[in-house]
């Protein structure tokens, strides 16, 4: 049976010792009962340390982590609770050398379990495109050329040279999607909204020379933000998604500094994992991530 928590106090309060922690992750993996992570047979054996079992088929054993992203791992679950707490409760996220010390690990240790529950907060597939009023905009991700040793630096800034490009689509008081895209090409952008967009959706942007050509397939309405204009008729405005990246900035600069552009898209993805469940209580965001471990990550996968 799964517990409930509200804060980090009531977390270690309800999960004591590391058995506890072991049973309240196989209560939420097990829900719907046990099975075997090599053959998936449901005839499973539970030896009496109630940390191994044995598949009736296959005839391996195993631990409730394997085939998760807690695979291999020599942390223990309970330390794991409170990293995956910190990072679904702080809005912004949690630096990897903030968590080593809150946890007692080093700090390669910590970044390397902040990318593993990266991996598990990554949205493998939408089951519903967006639909409604929905909000698309770009925005530049990269340090400011003057900040830059001056061998690194590149003359001009216009259009974010220098810079990697992220993309965001965020329908109004539902989910968020935002990806790492390579340019702002019409057939690209235009390509990203059609595989995410409900066709007949009322398109909000800005007069991006992009989004041109999108009226037909949407109800594209426009803001001329290089005139000063931001929102038009109380309706037509990209607020929602500006907001959004404004998050995003002040969770690279204020939290991590610096991102690389290898693991952009997982940072990216963190952020909108948390922003699509910002209305979750604290403990039911932690349960929906230990509900999505599935899939072990390797050190070697993620820096080659």
């Amino acid at each position: 049976m799964t517990k409930q928590f509200d804060s980090l106090i009531e977390l270690m309060e309800a999960l004591p010792d590391e058995q506890s922690a072991i049973d309240h992750f196989t209560a939420i993996r097990w829900k719907d009962g046990a099975f075997c992570p090599h053959c998936g047979s449901t005839k499973i054996y539970h030896f009496s340390d109630k940390r191994s079992h044995k598949c009736g088929a296959c005839r391996a054993r195993f631990s409730i982590k394997v085939g998760t992203i807690f695979e291999d791992t020599k942390i223990p679950l309970r330390k794991w609770m409170m990293a995956i707490w910190l990072i679904t409760s702080h809005k912004k996220g949690i630096a990897s050398t903030q968590l080593a010390k809150d946890i007692k690990v080093t700090q390669k240790t910590a970044w390397f379990m902040l990318h593993r529950l990266r991996h598990a907060a990554m949205t493998k597939s939408f089951s519903a495109p967006l639909k409604g009023t929905v909000e698309a905009d770009e925005t530049y991700v990269g340090g400011k050329a003057k900040n830059k040793h001056a061998s690194k630096r590149e003359k001009g800034t216009q259009g974010g040279r220098g810079k990697v490009i992220v993309f965001g689509m965020l329908e109004r008081e539902g989910q968020l999607r935002t990806l790492h895209i390579s340019n702002l090409k019409a057939h690209n952008v235009h390509g990203i909204i059609s595989d995410h967009v409900e066709p007949g959706a009322n398109i909000m942007t800005d007069e991006h020379v992009s989004f041109v050509g999108l009226q037909g397939r949407y109800h594209h309405h426009t803001v001329n933000h290089s005139a000063g204009e931001y929102v038009r008729h109380f309706f037509a405005h990209t607020n929602g998604i500006e907001s959004v990246w404004a998050l995003l900035k002040r969770q690279i600069i204020g939290i991590h500094h610096w991102v690389s552009q290898k693991h952009l898209s997982r940072y990216l993805g963190e952020m909108a994992w948390r922003y699509n469940r910002r209305n979750l209580e604290e403990g039911d965001r932690l349960n929906a991530l230990l509900s999505s471990t599935d899939g072990r990550l390797t050190y070697r996968a993620l820096v080659a």
